[in-house]
């Protein structure tokens, strides 16, 4: 099959950008972080900005636009395209999962604990503890097993000695140029006791009464999004070119989906499009409109299918075995929890 992206191939990176503006007024409300707020910050020549929405939060959006009513299933336009489906079972437990919205996607410890397909990635991959990793193997693993982590990365340190990390092809961050505060604020009215000392028997908790607060939202001069595909890292791995294509391809649907259906961020952060997609590198590149995109991707996935490059069937299944952790009374409360750093 002839390469669909020529102009493509001898580039390193693909980056575009897209102004948005809130759908009504001015104001909007970015991401937030505990102990820290907004991420406000300046440029060297001093004008304020505003980090929207994260590198990480970018990454999770654009998987959801893949997921057949929020998942774990893909959508349909995407069936062919191969992933990891879990079913989950124990006592009081029967449910399923998917590495499409696991945290750590193919490193999920729902996936990767799996003695038998643990054993299949380390073969393919040609992995084992001790030996230096070929990459090249790595990639190609992924993207036999699961596209989706080959794309957007995946730190699998749940297998063996936890050295294969593999950085996401596609980025994607949303930042507000020359920001003002828009400071407001309401309050949790009460109607029948704004004391709160009226309480339901059953529930004896500080949610009592009337409880006022404050908020912080912006404006900005200009929003803008943008995208950063690693061509380059994309031709380390030595796929054939239908798959290199198929990367890219599948990249470009997910930027399309997102900004056609995906920009309501919070309930105070809904956007919209404002200007036309600017492709800064390579120069000249015009972004593939939506059927164009949707029509290669359909080819590329039957190509790749015939070819032999997905597991077959596409979708691998796994069985297991879940219990509840059980509490230690002793312990229980007095320590924090840790949670492992995502994306």
């Amino acid at each position: 099959m002839e390469r669909k992206y020529g102009k493509l191939e001898t580039a390193p990176r693909f980056l575009m950008e897209i102004e948005l503006v809130p759908v009504q007024g001015e104001r909007f409300q970015p991401t937030g972080f505990p102990d820290l707020g907004s991420a406000v910050f300046e440029r060297p020549d001093g004008r304020r900005m505003l980090l929207v929405e994260t590198a990480q939060s970018m990454a999770n959006r654009l998987e959801n636009v893949c997921l057949k009513n929020g998942g774990p299933d893909i959508s349909t336009e995407l069936e062919g395209l191969p992933y990891i489906k879990v079913k989950l079972t124990g006592k009081n437990i029967d449910t399923e999962t998917s590495s499409l919205i696991e945290a750590h996607r193919i490193n999920s410890p729902f996936i990767i604990s799996d003695s038998d397909f643990a054993a299949k990635f380390k073969q393919m991959a040609s992995y084992s503890k001790g030996k230096p990793i070929d990459w090249k193997k790595v990639g190609q693993t992924l993207f036999h097993f699961d596209i989706n982590s080959l794309l957007h990365g995946a730190f699998m340190a749940n297998l063996e000695d936890g050295r294969v990390k593999v950085p996401r092809m596609l980025t994607g961050f949303i930042e507000a140029e020359d920001v003002r505060e828009a400071s407001s604020g309401g309050v949790k009215n009460n109607p029948i006791d704004p004391s709160g000392k009226l309480r339901a028997e059953s529930l004896d908790k500080d949610v009592y009464g009337n409880v006022p607060f404050y908020r912080i939202e912006y404006t900005a001069a200009k929003i803008k999004a943008y995208f950063n595909l690693d061509l380059a890292l994309i031709e380390s791995y030595d796929l054939v070119p239908d798959a290199r294509d198929l990367l890219i391809t599948l990249s470009f649907y997910k930027i399309s989906r997102f900004l056609r259906n995906g920009l309501r961020l919070r309930t105070a952060c809904d956007l919209k499009i404002k200007d036309r997609i600017v492709v800064t590198e390579p120069a000249g590149f015009q972004f593939p409109a939506d059927e164009e995109i949707e029509g290669n991707l359909r080819d590329l996935i039957r190509s790749c299918t015939e070819k032999g490059l997905f597991s077959n069937p596409p979708v691998t299944l796994i069985n297991t075995k879940v219990k509840e952790k059980e509490e230690n009374p002793k312990n229980s409360g007095d320590q924090p929890k840790v949670t492992d750093q995502v994306d």
